[in-house]
């Protein structure tokens, strides 16, 4: 069987493992080369955060990534030497905006009764879990049952993996359309089997529902600072999270906007991520600032993913922010359905993409 998969981002490289593991003649189809930072997926914070965002989100984010974190430990093990890991996240909050992390909590409870899977963490402990923060003075939420990796050592290690196991690839190559068991590109019509349709907001003229959720990233390294877990700092109206990479490396982010301009990063995003990183940790100060990101996510309305399947064409798309949380078992979903079995969250499967 021939698999044509046309967008090489997170999804569709994880899909094109899993298809040629199943013995299909895979290529994929990217407008960008395999290695560019300008893919959405490049432009992500790695974060495999299931509880914490439920706190904006879908029960069934919740559920779904709970399934992606027992997926992502088994594809890690495949992939060999790539940043991840499971400690778990940090919720911290100035004093005068304490009564948020108990918001919170109660919103955890309200949507999940997931007291069980929050645990408060007094100044001492905090400082056993993360002696980086053994200065701050107020009690945090310790979220113990999620992670995360490193996006850009993830991606690499998949095309590296993919091109040893024998997939095609197509790079640099902007596809002008596809149909079911055809994919239009440079002047040619390639046939397949089956088509995968893995373009995010590429496509939006086939799924006009999508729109653009802007984020913005600022990488850092701070050799003063030593953090083994992502640490939130809630704010009202915001939420900044700072998450470690190997050799100090931080990735800051919070920002989403409703847009799809993928000018550069604003001077409010950076001076609001930079002051709310320093005022964690004073290491921040002498930070060096490595590059700032931008990119859109694709969403639908309700912000989850769909999956529109016929023969010879399947559609996936709207993973909005949680694209490294819930690729893995979207991809399961895939999978299910190309099998003839049941589908694990039949909820996600749309007919809309395939008018």
């Amino acid at each position: 069987m021939k698999a044509g998969i046309v967008g090489a981002g997170i999804l569709g490289r994880l899909l094109a493992l899993r298809l040629v593991q199943a013995g299909w003649k895979v290529t994929l189809w990217d407008s960008e080369p395999w290695g560019s930072p300008s893919s959405c997926s490049f432009v992500a914070a790695g974060m495999l955060s299931p509880l914490s965002e439920i706190e904006t989100a879908e029960v069934k984010v919740f559920e779904m990534g709970l399934r992606s974190m027992e997926l992502w430990a088994s594809l890690v093990a495949e992939l060999g030497d790539v940043y991840y890991k499971t400690l778990g996240s940090l919720l911290i909050a100035h004093a005068q905006d304490a009564d948020e992390l108990v918001r919170i909590q109660q919103r955890f409870d309200y949507k999940l009764n997931a007291g069980h899977l929050v645990q408060r963490a007094s100044p001492a402990r905090l400082a056993e879990l993360e002696p980086g923060l053994a200065h701050w003075p107020r009690e945090a939420l310790f979220l113990p049952h999620e992670g995360h990796l490193d996006n850009r050592q993830v991606m690499q290690a998949l095309a590296k993996h993919l091109e040893t196991l024998g997939a095609e690839w197509n790079v640099g190559v902007r596809v002008d359309s596809l149909e079911p068991g055809k994919i239009h590109a440079a002047g040619q019509t390639l046939p397949y089997d089956q088509v995968f349709d893995c373009r995010g907001l590429g496509a939006q003229t086939d799924w006009p529902q999508l729109r653009g959720v802007r984020g913005e990233l600022i990488h850092v390294q701070a050799h003063e600072v030593n953090f083994s877990r992502p640490v939130r700092l809630i704010h009202p109206r915001f939420r900044i999270y700072i998450v470690p990479r190997p050799d100090h490396v931080f990735v800051l982010g919070a920002s989403q906007i409703e847009s799809q301009d993928l000018s550069p990063i604003s001077v409010r995003t950076t001076l609001e991520l930079l002051s709310a990183a320093y005022s964690v940790h004073p290491g921040f100060a002498e930070a060096r600032i490595l590059g700032s990101y931008v990119h859109c996510r694709p969403a639908f309305p309700d912000n989850l993913p769909r999956i529109a399947a016929k023969e010879g064409l399947v559609r996936i798309n709207g993973l909005y922010r949680h694209g490294y949380l819930l690729a893995p078992t979207v991809v399961e979903n895939v999978l299910d359905w190309l099998s003839g079995s049941p589908v694990r969250d039949p909820e996600l499967l749309n007919s809309e993409g395939l008018k």
